[in-house]
Order: structure tokens, then C-alpha cells, then sequence
């Protein structure tokens, strides 16, 4: 407080300052700078690419690794992987909102239908050429992403079932050496479940609506596809009838529920003989300690499993890293490493043939089971095949329907579908 006082009155004159003789010395230390701004390293921008896909389980581990890889050696980019519970559902939501994937890991059967309402764009419009495909990918596989004149994905692996059995459990009395002898396998099942108290066979599809692991049994009996490219059905034929009437039969000495985890848990727990299943689940099955082999019967499905192209990805500006994406994980160099690890039957034609991959029991065993399929064709019409087929052998399995009604009731459906699509 004191000094906010005002200052007492002097009681002398104040002594005035002598004038300077001189000029003041200047400084001897120049004033300190303000520090310069050091430069930073602007952020590095992030790509985002989404893929969509339906792969899981231990398959996805090694997959999971090779585009880990893949980003390791472009810092710029993020690859995420996402399944939705039902793609193509959520494909119709998400790609007209411009949501959604940039690349879709799907079959090729629905090559067809995506291309029609556009949701997949022509390989070929991007520079994929036929050349290329030809002198990279399998003729199969080749075939698999051709479709009207144009080039639609690329194939990364070639798919079908088969039935990988327990060698400690399943001796050669239920070993059936035709893969077409369905008489012999359902007397094989018959005695396995009597010898044994358990199924011999488990097959997810089975009272399921899973038309693709039912077809080595439709197929099997001679139906040559549940719709054709013209549209046309085949499931009220006496040859589906008779598949259908043979699976009633199994069912009566087969788990009444089915799934892949029961499966997979059946096997290696030794509470099942075979599981109908396809290479994808090798890896667990070996991991297991199952002492495994494979069993090639009927004529499955073969599928070629690929990457597209969406147009999310054109119209985001991803177009050319979605492409080199789709290159890298459909090379021979990655499909040969996951074909050692996922035991998956490679489309590149380099990864095949290479002595390591061609001496895997998964690839010998499957390879034979995919010379015996139906290929899966990229027609739009396929998409009307699934739950009609998979509603009706889930009814004859449950005994909801006996065998001729229910594959009427498939015919019906499918021409239904098919009517709407023309």
C-alpha cells in the first residue's frame, strides 16, 4: 500500500544530470534471436481400401498376414478387411450411397448379377487383358471371371468339397473307392453308425439352407445344374428326386444339426467319422492333430473365388491401388504361401505347379474332387438357385417335406426368380 502513496514534496532543488560527453559504447553482444521454426514432416495421407469378403476362421489368419504385408511396403495404405453377415444384402444398401467395399472377395457366380446393376465394374474397362489373365491364371479360372465379352475379376483360388476323413477311425471297409457309388456310402454309414454308435459323415449343409454343400449329392446323381445359363431348372427332375430321396435316408443315422463348428468339433473329437467340408478348413484340421485324408465324392460346386472391382473404388479414385491390390494377393508368389499354409487349391497357374504346393495332400485330394464338379457359372440366373434349392433339402433333411414336394417346390421357385430376372 505504502507504494501507491504519492511521493513526499522535496525540500531542495533535485540535482540535475550532467549531459553525457559521448555517444553511449554500443553493445558487445548482438540480442538473442528467436529461435527458428524447425520443419516438420507433413503427415503422410492414408489410403483406405475396403474389401468385403467371407473369409474367417483360421483361413483368414494367413490371408490377415498377406496384406499386413502389403501395407508394410506402402505406408500410405490401410487394407480393411470386413465381412458383413449377408453381402449381398448390404452390397445393395451400401454401393449406390457410395458406401461400402472398394474390392469384394466373393464367388464368381455372382459376377453376373453384380455386373447388371453395378455394382462391379468390367476388369477389362482398367486394363486387364486377356493376355494377361490367360498367361497368369488357370483355364479354368479364367473361364470362372469371364462373362458377356468382358473380364470381371481375379481369381485367387479354386474351390469344392470333399470328404476329409479320420484315418484313425475310418478304415477301408468305409472307404468307398467310386465316387459315385451313393448306394455304397449310405450302407458305409449305416455300418460305421452301428459299428461305432457315431455318424460317419457331417456336413454343414445338412438341414441347412446350403445349396453349395449340398451339390456333390445333386450333381453326384446326375442333375447337370440347379439352373442353367438359360434359366432353366432342374430340380423337379427324377434325378434330384433320387438325391433328395438319399438324403432322407442319411439323415436317419446322422446328427440331426449340423454346422461347420459342430462339424470341425465333431472331427477332432473323434464323434464323426468324415466331414464334408472344402480346403478352407485344412488349416484347423491340421492344427488339431487329426490324422487326415481325403476322400474326392460326387460332384461338388467349383467355385472360383475372386476379387471385384466395385464401383465405390472407381468413383473414389482407388481405382489403380484396388488393382494393384487385387495383382498382388492373386499372384502366385502370395497364393503359393497361403497354399502352404490354408492348404487352398491356388488359380495362378505358378503357384499350382510349383513341387512344394503340388505335393500337399489337401491340393491332390481336392485337385481330384474339382475334376469330378459342376463349375459355377458366372450367369445372373445362378443367383436364383440358392434358397430355393437350400430351403427344400433342409425340409427333406428335417422331414418338413418328402422329397418329390420339396423339389417341386424348388422348380417352382426357381422359375419364379428366373421369370422376374428376364
Amino acid at each position: 500500500m505504502a507504494a501507491c502513496k504519492p511521493a513526499a514534496t522535496p525540500t531542495a532543488a533535485p540535482v540535475t544530470p550532467a549531459e553525457p560527453t559521448s555517444a553511449p559504447a554500443e553493445a558487445t553482444t548482438a540480442p538473442t534471436k528467436a529461435p527458428e521454426a524447425v520443419p516438420t514432416e507433413p503427415a503422410m495421407e492414408k489410403t483406405t481400401i475396403t474389401i468385403w469378403n467371407q473369409w474367417d476362421g483360421k483361413y483368414l489368419d494367413a490371408i490377415t498376414a498377406a496384406f499386413n504385408d502389403y501395407e508394410t511396403a506402402h505406408p500410405g495404405v490401410v487394407i480393411d478387411l470386413s465381412k458383413p453377415e449377408d453381402v449381398k444384402n448390404a452390397l445393395t444398401v451400401a454401393i449406390p450411397a457410395g458406401e461400402g467395399p472398394d474390392i469384394i472377395g466373393w464367388a464368381n457366380d455372382a459376377i453376373g448379377e453384380q455386373a447388371l446393376i453395378g455394382n462391379i465394374v468390367a476388369l477389362s474397362d482398367y486394363g486387364i487383358t486377356s493376355d494377361f489373365l490367360s498367361s497368369t491364371y488357370e483355364p479354368a479360372a479364367v473361364n470362372g471371371v469371364t462373362w458377356m465379352g468382358s473380364i470381371w475379376g481375379l481369381p485367387e483360388t479354386q474351390e469344392g468339397i470333399a470328404l476329409i476323413y479320420n484315418k484313425d477311425l475310418v478304415t477301408d471297409e468305409y472307404l468307398v473307392k467310386d465316387p459315385l457309388d451313393f448306394d455304397g456310402l449310405l450302407a458305409a454309414a449305416i455300418k460305421f453308425k452301428k459299428d461305432t454308435g457315431n455318424p460317419l459323415i457331417c456336413n454343414q449343409g445338412f438341414g441347412a439352407n446350403d445349396a453349395y454343400h449340398m451339390s456333390p449329392i445333386y450333381f453326384g446323381f446326375g442333375v447337370p445344374a440347379y439352373v442353367d445359363e438359360e434359366g432353366k431348372a432342374y430340380m423337379d427332375t427324377p434325378e434330384a428326386i433320387a438325391a433328395a430321396e438319399w438324403l432322407k435316408k442319411l439323415s436317419a443315422v446322422s446328427f440331426a444339426e449340423n454346422s461347420y463348428d459342430i462339424c470341425n468339433a465333431a472331427l477332432t473329437e473323434g464323434k464323426v467319422g468324415m466331414w464334408w467340408t472344402g480346403p478352407w478348413a485344412v488349416a484347423g484340421i491340421e492344427e488339431s492333430g487329426v490324422n487326415y485324408g481325403i476322400l474326392p465324392f460326387g460332384r461338388p460346386f467349383v467355385g472360383i473365388k475372386t476379387l471385384l472391382l466395385t464401383k465405390n473404388a472407381v468413383d473414389r479414385g482407388h481405382t489403380d491401388l484396388a488393382l494393384d491390390i487385387m495383382k498382388y494377393f492373386t499372384s502366385a508368389e502370395v497364393q503359393k504361401k497361403l497354399a502352404l499354409v490354408n492348404k487352398t487349391i491356388p488359380a495362378a497357374t505358378a503357384a499350382l505347379q510349383d513341387p512344394e504346393v503340388a505335393s500337399l495332400t489337401a491340393v491332390v485330394g481336392f485337385g481330384a474332387a474339382l475334376n469330378l464338379g459342376v463349375p459355377m457359372s458366372p450367369t445372373p440366373f445362378s443367383s436364383a438357385q440358392w434358397d430355393p434349392v437350400g430351403n427344400a433339402s433342409a425340409a427333406v433333411w428335417t422331414g418338413a417335406q418328402e422329397p418329390a414336394a420339396a423339389m417341386a417346390d424348388a422348380q417352382a421357385a426357381i422359375e419364379e426368380k428366373v421369370a422376374g430376372m428376364k
